[in-house]
C-alpha cells in the first residue's frame, strides 16, 4: 500500500494552470488529508509506504514525523513533483538527492525508495534508475506498465525487475493481463471510475493466479471532495481528477480491510536487500 504524498495543486494535469509561484499562495489541504490517512491505516492495522515531496516535507515536517512514529516507510517522491522527462540527468540527481536529505533529515531514519512524478520513468528516461542506484536509492515504483496519454510503459515487465549496470530494482504499479493488453488496476483515477468490485477482483487475480504482491498508490487529495475546484481546466482533466472524490475514502477503507497489506520496503524486502 502507498500514498503519494502531494497537494491538490500540484498534480501534473495543472501544471498550465498553476505554476510553481502559485504554490506557496494556496491554502494547502495535505496535512488534514494526511491525518484522515493515518487514521484510516490505524483502524485498519495497516503499515504503508509514503512517498513525500521534499516541497511539502519541509513546509509539514510534522506530517513526515507522524508517518515514521506510526510505523510507516518514508520514501522520496522528488521535491516539486517535476516529471523525469523535463529534467536532464544532472538536474534529476541533484533533485533526488536534495529530497533524500530533506526527508532523511527531518525524520532521522533512512530513505531508500523513490516514486518519479506521474510515474514518468518510461522507455526514453530508464537512465534515470541508474541515477537512483547512484544516489543511494534501493527501489523505484515509477512505472506503470500501461499505455497512456500522460505516461506508461506498456512493454515493460509487469512485476519486479532489475535495470542497467548497478541493477536498479524498479516495482512497477500493478496490473492486470486482460484481451493481451495491461489493465491497469493499481490505483489513482482508474479506481475512483471503476465499480470497487471489477478493482479488487482485479487485485485477487494476480495474487491467487500469479502468486505476486500488488502495488496499490493513492493520493491525500482524492479522500477530499471538498478540496478547491480549479477553473479552465478541459473536460478529461476535469473528469480525472475529481470524478468520484466524494466515494474515494470509503473505497480505500473496504480495500484495506480486503487485502492484507504492507510497506514496500519489508514486502520485497529480500530483494532490496540484493541491492546492498
Amino acid at each position: 500500500m502507498t500514498v503519494d504524498v502531494e497537494d491538490y495543486f500540484q498534480v501534473s494535469a495543472f501544471e498550465k494552470h498553476v505554476t510553481r509561484g502559485d504554490w506557496e499562495h494556496k491554502r494547502c489541504r495535505v496535512e488534514r488529508n494526511m491525518d484522515r490517512i493515518l487514521e484510516l491505516m490505524s483502524d485498519a492495522g495497516t503499515k504503508a509506504t509514503f512517498f513525500v515531496l521534499g516541497w511539502v516535507a519541509e513546509r509539514y515536517p510534522g506530517v513526515v514525523g507522524r508517518i515514521v512514529a506510526d510505523g510507516h516507510e518514508l520514501a522520496s517522491h522528488g521535491y516539486e513533483h517535476v516529471r523525469v522527462g523535463l529534467q536532464q540527468p544532472r538536474a534529476f540527481r541533484e533533485d533526488v538527492g536534495r529530497t533524500k536529505k530533506i526527508l532523511e533529515d527531518i525524520a532521522g531514519c533512512r530513505v531508500e525508495g523513490y516514486r518519479a512524478a506521474s510515474y514518468s520513468i518510461g522507455a526514453k528516461t530508464l537512465w534515470a534508475l541508474d541515477v537512483l542506484a547512484e544516489a543511494g536509492y534501493r527501489y523505484s515504483s515509477s512505472i506503470y506498465p500501461i499505455r497512456h496519454d500522460l505516461y506508461g510503459m506498456p512493454e515493460a515487465p509487469r512485476f519486479a525487475f532489475r535495470h542497467g549496470e548497478r541493477r536498479m530494482l524498479e516495482i512497477p504499479i500493478t496490473t492486470k493481463r486482460l484481451f493481451a493488453q495491461n489493465v491497469p488496476c493499481g490505483g489513482g483515477g482508474y479506481f475512483r471510475l471503476w465499480p470497487y468490485w471489477l478493482s479488487r477482483w482485479a487485485l485477487r487475480r494476480v495474487n491467487d493466479n500469479e502468486s505476486q504482491a500488488c502495488i496499490f498508490f493513492f493520493h491525500p487529495w482524492e479522500i477530499d471532495p471538498e478540496q478547491p475546484r480549479l477553473s479552465g481546466l478541459e473536460l478529461k482533466t476535469r473528469v480525472r481528477h475529481y470524478l468520484n472524490l466524494d466515494k474515494m475514502q470509503g473505497r480505500v477503507k473496504r480495500l484495506l480491510g480486503d487485502f492484507r497489506w504492507g510497506r514496500m520496503d519489508e514486502v520485497f524486502k529480500d530483494m532490496i536487500e540484493e541491492m546492498s
